[in-house]
């Protein structure tokens, strides 16, 4: 049975006209409100991976559950269905496992926390809050085990339970919950920072209401959903047709040894909606790169991106989800059935950005972007610190790497980003005081954008010099199947691995390894991917070309993917130049759409000469699960 919510004034809020001052006013105060609660967790949290990179995501709603100011969407529906409990003024729920909230945190290592807001014994608002936490126990340092065969082994798994109970906090629920975790005091600090960023959120919506009036803040709410439903129905009618068009991308493997997986989502608009159907999606893994992708979370995906593309000065809320239609198979990779391990979920979840870009690009080329950083590359290190002073105490280190993001309409994609607008890169200096390591190099990686009249963004090579003896873990993607270019540009160079010896040998590892035993001494090159090219690469500027070679953005061998001749000093040969454009204007077909590379068969024939990696093996389902 659904959620009952408790409340002691049954008087309905009444309907207000609200002038556009006082929307304008309402609608700021949320933002800076959201602002507050990432500006609370930063200054309380702990982990690196929460205070210096910001793996944590808002959200404030109306009373009824709808997002008004957020990142992923709204979940609260999803779990007011799930949740037989009650909610009360001065309760607060926590929560980290997926399959208790239909997805809307996608893995455990996501702690949510949900608070309702109650004024005069109302239910005004929720405010809520997820972090990644850098560990919650299982089999594995950092919790997200690549081998994993079901979410059993994947930690500490917290159903919705009450956290705080009509103002009285939980502490031997909470206590019981940090006994299983290696890093207790940072979980505990992070779960602290996120209680305090859903209090704070709490506090701003009570002041709006006690300035402006209840009523007055509600209409406001709901004047702010019915405005984006206005604006997405009229983006939908302007860049849906009612004709499908269909779009695909792969995850590269699933950690032993199986790929690629298929993600395949098909588009139309039907009677003013827009249908999203993942038919044709791969069954799920029995390793953990599955995603169970949350029907909400993927409604806001579709309107960000609508938003960001076509208008976006548009505030992106809950308001449109009536628009969308979205269909994900049952036992696919993006529902898979309980208890599929879900941890190393952040491939296909990047993945999907791209999917929706292919999807709403093919009938509007303009907008096209090219595929890029879609993804969110895990570095762990642990072991004992044995350098003076330290005593052998145990550390262990949570870092998200950042990469190339795609060419664009508007120009090249940027260099070392992240596929998070909001996230920030871990200090050198941070990582050096705190871990046993040095930080040898942190650079772009020349070459690795895709060539095009915009130029994909570069990836990054960061080299870690390990101090002390431990173990690794690698989580990343994109390094079999390369990111693809559009409009006649070229895909992003692949994502790479490497060991280096204090002797200088260099071995290749896997994108996806667990407890991978490093010493003192050794090198690892953390390699990224490049954004695909957007746009013939013979139309570039010979000139910005020259210049980017002298920035190390560019090399004079890669120069001549532009049909540039230039040396390493970045002075351009015009007439050579010229001459090797004409040539490979002759020798080259139609420009097309997509630029995908090779394909996949002739990537598996060159695999191992490519990457120094053996190919992944094809998946094989039963029959009767391929058949679903």
């Amino acid at each position: 049975m659904p959620a009952t919510i408790v409340e002691t004034n049954h008087t309905p809020f009444a309907k207000i006209a609200i002038d556009p001052v006082t929307l304008d006013i309402i609608e700021n105060a949320l933002r800076n409100a959201r602002i507050e609660m990432d500006a609370t967790l930063v200054r309380t949290a702990m982990s690196p991976g929460i205070r210096e990179q910001g793996d944590a995501f808002p959200l404030i709603a109306d009373h009824s559950g709808k997002m008004i100011v957020g990142q992923f969407g709204s979940f609260i529906d999803g779990f007011l269905r799930g949740y037989s409990g009650t909610l009360e003024d001065g309760d607060m729920i926590f929560l980290s496992d997926p399959y208790s909230c239909e997805g809307a945190v996608s893995h455990a290592n996501d702690w949510l926390v949900l608070y309702p807001v109650f004024k005069d014994g109302r239910l005004l608002a929720y405010t809520a809050m997820f972090g990644h936490m850098s560990d919650i126990g299982g089999s594995v340092v950092g919790s997200m085990p690549i081998k994993a065969r079901s979410i059993f082994e994947e930690g500490v798994r917290i159903p919705p339970v009450k956290i705080w109970k009509k103002g009285e906090y939980n502490d031997e629920v909470i206590r019981v919950i940090m006994h299983q975790v290696r890093k207790p005091d940072w979980c505990q600090a992070d779960l602290n920072a996120i209680i305090a960023s859903c209090r704070v959120a709490a506090r701003r919506v009570i002041e709006m209401a006690d300035r402006f009036g209840d009523d007055v803040y509600v209409s406001a709410t709901q004047e702010l959903l019915a405005r984006n439903h206005r604006a997405m129905q009229a983006l939908i009618g302007m860049a849906i047709a009612e004709e499908p068009v269909s779009f695909e991308d792969y995850i590269c493997d699933d950690g032993v040894g199986q790929g690629p997986y298929r993600i395949k989502c098909t588009m139309w608009r039907e009677n003013g909606r827009v249908v999203l159907d993942f038919a044709g999606t791969d069954p799920q893994s029995s390793a953990s790169i599955n995603f169970y992708l949350n029907e909400n979370m993927f409604k806001m995906f579709f309107g960000i991106y609508m938003i960001m593309v076509f208008d976006p000065q548009i505030l992106f809320n809950d308001g449109f989800y009536d628009l969308i239609d979205v269909r994900i198979p049952e036992g696919s990779l993006l529902k898979p059935k309980f208890p599929a391990a879900l941890s190393g979920r952040t491939h296909a979840l990047g993945r999907i950005f791209d999917i929706l870009g292919g999807l709403l690009g093919q009938k509007t080329p303009e907008f096209l972007n090219a595929a890029g950083f879609s993804s969110s590359p895990h570095l762990f290190y642990s072991g004992n610190d044995t350098r003076p002073g330290k005593g052998g105490e145990w550390f262990q280190l949570f870092q998200i790497g950042f990469g190339g993001i795609p060419g664009r309409p508007m120009g090249d994609g940027p260099d070392g980003h992240s596929l998070w607008p909001g996230f920030t890169n871990v200090p050198n200096e941070f990582l050096e005081r705190y871990f046993p390591m040095i930080i040898e190099r942190y650079e772009c990686e020349p070459d690795s954008g895709g060539a095009g009249l915009h130029r994909g963004g570069n990836g990054i090579r960061m080299t870690y010099r390990f101090l002390a003896d431990g173990t690794i873990s690698i989580h990343d993607d994109r390094w079999f199947v390369p990111p693809w270019g559009v409009n006649g540009g070229e895909p992003g160079k692949r994502a790479r691995k490497i060991i280096e010896k204090p002797d200088g040998s260099q071995v290749i590892v896997g994108n996806k390894v667990e407890e991978l035993a490093v010493s003192a001494g050794d090198q690892l090159h953390f390699i990224t991917w490049g954004g695909g090219g957007w746009g013939d690469p013979l139309e570039r500027d010979p000139a910005l070309v020259g210049k980017e070679i002298v920035q190390g953005l560019i090399t004079a061998e890669g120069a001549r993917e532009y049909g540039v001749v230039a040396n390493a000093g970045g002075t351009v040969d015009l007439a050579a130049t010229a001459a090797l454009r004409a040539e490979l204007r002759a020798g080259r077909g139609a420009l097309p759409l997509f630029n995908f590379g090779p394909g996949i068969d002739a990537l598996r024939a060159g695999c191992l000469a490519e990457t120094g990696l053996p190919a992944p093996v094809q998946p094989v389902w039963p029959l009767a699960v391929a058949a679903e």
